[in-house]
């Protein structure tokens, strides 16, 4: 589980932070960014999935044509190099098929929402409480989760 100092939330970065964190030229980057270092400054552990990193992965070795970043393999281990560095990457582990489980089947997830269900299960089981994302409806279902937005986040 992921400690929580003091009324001070663990937050994991959806697929969507990492890329544009990413990605410099990106019209997102700089808020991104500033969001996060808001996050650190107030003590906020960062994390994120094995999935997460599957995803970011996938994106950045796509071909741009196929809406991906069209990056070489050894480009995208440098960024995820940079990732892993300076955010925790939580475990899979066996706890989490039975949490994504139950929360597919009680919440009717179908479709490409299982993705997102599958983060909730990690954040379940690691014991974060919020997630940055730049798609709040994704997990409007799950109502034990903070989705928040990077404009909204406060130091």
């Amino acid at each position: 589980m992921v400690p929580e100092q003091a009324n001070v939330p663990a937050y994991l970065i959806d697929t969507n932070i990492l890329l544009r964190l990413s990605k410099r030229d990106d019209p997102l980057h700089a808020l991104v960014q500033s969001a996060l270092d808001a996050l650190v400054e107030r003590g906020s552990e960062i994390c994120c999935t094995p999935q997460n990193i599957s995803e970011f992965w996938n994106v950045c070795t796509r071909p741009a044509d196929r809406n991906g970043f069209g990056l070489s393999v050894q480009e995208t281990d440098q960024r995820l190099q940079v990732i892993e560095r300076t955010i925790t990457v939580l475990p899979d582990n066996e706890r989490i098929y039975p949490e994504w489980r139950r929360l597919v089947v009680s919440h009717s997830v179908s479709g490409v929402q299982v993705h997102d269900a599958r983060l909730a299960a990690a954040m379940h089981v690691h014991g974060v409480s919020h997630i940055l994302t730049l798609n709040l409806p994704d997990f409007a279902r799950c109502t034990s989760i903070t989705a928040v937005r990077p404009e909204n986040v406060r130091v």
